[in-house]
C-alpha cells in the first residue's frame, strides 16, 4: 500500500487543502508543448527557475516520492541494496574510462578551487565500478546496488517540462557477476522488475531492442510508452510483437532486379541536380531505388562516407554502433568539399579510396546503379557496388519507416512515437577493467567482474503517467502515486451540518488508512470541484446541503467520471472499498 507508508497517513494531523499549498492556474504557460508540463503546471505540481530546471511544489512531491517508494520496493525485490554516492565527480575517474573525451556538451564539467576538473554526473558507472573494487572473492557476487540521486544533462533544448530536463532524479542500479550467465540473470530481474514497476504505475510500457550508444555493452532494452510528447520513434510489429527503437530496428525490403551492368560507368552532366528527387526527374537520371546516396559523416573526428539507397533514410545512431564510434555528426560543407572536392548533391563514392565507407546491405550486390561523381554537376551512371566502390564495412544503416513489412512475421510494422521510461544495459566489462574491478574465483584466478547497469528517471515517471494519463479537465492519476486517494469537497462550510458530516467521512478514511485530503476552503463550488478534477485525485466525495437533504453525499471516480449519490452512512466505507481495490 503506498500511499499509507510513504507520505499518506504518517501523521494525525488533519490534511486540509485550505491550509495547503497548491497554486492552481486557470492557463498553460506560453511554452507548454507536453499536456504533462501543461496540466503540471495548471494543477500546482511544478515551478520551472530556468530551462531544464523544476521545484516541485507539495503534490509533486508526494507523487515523486510515490514513484520513488513503489521502485525501492521493486528493486528491494530483487536483492537490491540501496546506497547514494556523490553527485559531483572528479574527471580522473571519467578520464579512466575514457568518456571525459568521448562525452561532449550534455557534460557538465567544472573546477573546483584547487582549479581540479570535477563533473556532475550525467549516471554512475565510473563511480559504482570503483566502489565495486572494494569485492575480493567469487564468493562476494552477484551484486546489486542501487541509488535514487540526482543527475545531470546539459540538454541544449529543454522541453516537455519533466520529459527531458537538464536536472533531474533517476533510480540508477548496477549488477555485478563473475560470467555471462549471471550478468544475463540479473538483467531479466530487472527486466521483470521493471515491468511491475510500469504496471504499478499504471503506465503501458513495453520493451524494445535500443542501441547501447555512449554507455557501451552487449545490449539493450528500453522501456517505451507510446506518447505523441515522446522524443523516441519505435518500430513495432502488433502481430508477432517484435519492437525496437528506430536506431536498432530493421524490416524485410523487396529485392530490386538490376539489369546487367556496362563495361564501365558513364559519367554524365546533371548541372542543378542536387537531390534524389531531381535527379529521378532528370533526363538519363535514375528512380531513387536505383540511386547511392552517400553522407559525409563525421565519426570521432574522422571523415566517413556513408552509404545508403537513395529512397533510405541514414540513421546516425546505427552508423556510429556499426563502426564502434562515440559521436557522429554531418560534415560542415567546407569538410565536404576538403574531403571529396564537391559539394554536397554530387557525392558518390566510386573512386574513393582514402576515405572509410560504410554502405548499407540494402545495396550489396546491386548493379547499374547512378550516383554523385564528386564533381559538382556530374553523376555516374551504370555503377557497379562490387566493381567500382571500395566498401570498407556492409553494415544495417537504413531507418524503417512505417507500413514496411515485419522481418520476422511479414506483417506491416508501425512507428510510434513514445516517451523512454526506462533502460537497461548489459554493460560488459569495460568500466569494470577501467577501474581494476577484479575477484579470485573458486581457482584463485583474476577475473573482471561483468557489470549491468539499469535507469528510470523519477520525475520522467511520474510525466508518462501525466501524458498517459488526463483528459481536457485536468490530471487523472492511478491510486499508486496520486498525491492524495481521495479528496472530501465541503461545498457548505459555513453549514454546521455539512461542515459537521465532510469532517465525519474524512475522520473514517483516514483512520481506514485512506491517504485523504479535506477541501474546507470558503469558496466557491465550482472552483472546488474544478480544482479537484484538474489536480485529478482519484475519488472524491461531495458534500453539500442539497444531498444531505436528501441523506445522501455524491461519490465521483476521477477516472469514469461515475457520479453515485451515495448513503451518508456508507459514504467512506464505500470509498475505503473504491482505494483498497484501486491500490497495487
Amino acid at each position: 500500500m503506498i500511499g499509507v507508508g510513504v507520505v499518506g497517513a504518517c501523521s494525525l494531523r488533519a490534511v486540509r487543502w485550505s491550509s495547503l499549498f497548491i497554486p492552481t492556474l486557470r492557463d498553460a504557460p506560453s511554452d507548454a508543448e507536453a499536456a504533462s508540463h501543461a496540466l503540471l503546471v495548471r494543477a500546482g505540481f511544478i515551478r520551472q527557475l530556468h530551462a531544464g530546471h523544476y521545484t516541485l511544489l507539495p503534490l509533486g512531491l508526494r507523487v515523486h516520492q510515490k514513484v520513488e517508494a513503489i521502485v525501492r520496493e521493486e528493486m528491494n525485490r530483487i536483492g537490491g541494496q540501496e546506497i547514494l554516492a556523490p553527485a559531483m565527480h572528479p574527471a580522473s575517474v571519467w578520464q579512466r574510462s575514457g568518456r571525459w573525451d568521448a562525452i561532449g556538451d550534455e557534460m557538465f564539467r567544472l573546477k573546483d578551487r584547487r582549479d581540479a576538473d570535477m563533473v556532475l554526473g550525467m549516471t554512475h558507472e565510473e563511480v559504482f565500478a570503483l566502489v565495486s573494487t572494494e569485492l575480493s572473492s567469487h564468493r562476494d557476487v552477484p551484486q546489486i546496488w542501487y541509488q535514487i540521486q540526482t543527475k545531470f544533462r546539459d540538454e541544449p533544448r529543454p522541453r516537455g517540462g519533466l520529459l527531458r530536463v537538464r536536472e533531474f532524479a533517476m533510480k540508477d542500479s548496477y549488477s555485478f557477476d563473475l560470467d555471462q550467465d549471471g550478468l544475463d540473470h540479473a538483467f531479466e530481474l530487472h527486466r521483470g522488475a521493471y515491468q511491475e514497476i510500469f504496471r504499478r504505475l499504471g503506465l503501458d510500457a513495453f520493451g524494445v531492442e535500443a542501441s547501447s550508444g555512449a554507455m557501451g555493452g552487449s545490449g539493450s532494452v528500453e522501456f517505451m510508452v507510446a506518447s505523441p510528447a515522446g522524443e523516441d520513434d519505435v518500430v513495432r510489429c502488433p502481430s508477432c510483437g517484435y519492437a525496437a527503437n528506430v536506431e536498432r530496428a530493421t524490416s524485410a525490403i523487396a529485392e530490386v532486379t538490376d539489369d546487367p551492368p556496362p563495361a564501365e560507368p558513364e559519367r554524365f552532366p546533371t548541372p542543378g541536380v542536387v537531390t534524389i528527387a531531381a535527379l529521378e526527374a532528370f533526363e538519363g537520371g535514375a528512380p531513387a531505388n536505383r540511386q547511392i546516396k552517400t553522407l559525409v559523416m563525421v565519426a570521432d573526428g574522422e571523415i566517413v562516407l556513408a552509404a545508403v539507397r537513395g529512397d533510405h533514410q541514414l540513421v546516425d545512431q546505427k552508423l556510429a554502433d556499426a563502426i564502434g564510434a562515440n559521436q557522429v555528426r554531418p560534415a560542415q560543407p567546407e569538410e565536404v568539399v576538403a574531403a571529396l572536392g564537391a559539394s554536397p548533391g554530387s557525392l558518390g563514392p566510386v573512386g574513393v579510396t582514402d576515405l572509410k565507407i560504410v554502405m548499407d546491405t540494402a545495396l550489396k550486390g546491386r548493379t547499374n546503379m547512378t550516383t554523385g561523381a564528386n564533381e559538382d554537376g556530374w553523376h555516374w551512371r551504370g555503377v557497379d557496388i562490387e566493381r567500382d566502390t571500395t566498401v570498407t564495412q556492409w553494415a544495417d544503416l537504413r531507418g524503417v519507416t512505417d507500413g514496411e513489412p515485419c522481418a520476422r512475421c511479414g506483417e506491416p510494422l508501425q512507428l510510434l512515437v513514445c516517451i523512454e521510461a526506462g533502460h537497461i544495459f548489459k554493460l560488459g566489462t569495460r568500466y569494470s577493467e577501467a577501474m581494476g574491478a577484479t575477484v579470485l574465483d573458486a581457482d584463485s584466478k583474476k577475473r573482471t567482474l561483468i557489470m549491468g547497469s539499469y535507469g528510470i528517471g523519477i520525475g520522467r515517471a511520474m510525466a508518462a503517467v501525466a501524458e498517459s494519463s488526463h483528459d481536457d479537465r485536468g490530471l487523472i492519476w492511478p491510486v499508486s502515486i496520486a498525491p492524495y486517494e481521495a479528496v472530501v469537497t465541503l461545498l457548505d462550510p459555513k453549514s454546521e451540518e455539512a461542515a459537521g458530516a465532510a469532517e465525519s467521512i474524512y475522520d473514517e478514511l483516514r483512520a481506514a488508512g485512506v491517504d485523504a485530503v479535506l477541501d474546507d476552503r470558503d469558496g466557491r463550488a465550482g472552483v472546488k470541484l474544478t480544482d479537484a478534477e484538474l489536480v485529478g485525485l482519484p475519488f472524491r466525495i461531495v458534500v453539500g446541503r442539497r444531498g444531505l437533504a436528501n441523506g445522501t453525499v455524491e461519490v465521483v471516480t476521477r477516472a469514469t467520471g461515475e457520479k453515485v449519490d451515495t448513503p451518508l452512512a456508507d459514504a467512506a466505507t464505500s470509498v475505503i472499498e473504491l482505494v483498497n481495490a484501486a491500490r497495487t
